[in-house]
């Protein structure tokens, strides 16, 4: 599988965004934080992938359990 996150200077100044996009990843998080559902998310930003989504909230979940 593909990296769902690319980070590239030449797309906005090298924040990280889902592959094939110029949607921040941080934007998910943000709409997570603020209370809204995957859904939500992917209904706003319909360029993301739904399995690059996913791919990315379970990187972070191994990451985090891994740190425990």
């Amino acid at each position: 599988m593909e990296e769902a996150v690319t980070r590239d200077p030449e797309v906005m100044h090298g924040t990280p965004v889902f592959r094939g996009t110029r949607v921040p990843i941080q934007t998910l998080f943000d709409y997570i934080e603020g209370g809204d559902s995957l859904d939500d998310f992917l209904e706003g930003f319909p360029t993301v992938e739904r399995v690059l989504a996913i791919q990315v909230l379970e990187e972070c979940k191994e990451l985090r359990l891994a740190k425990v």
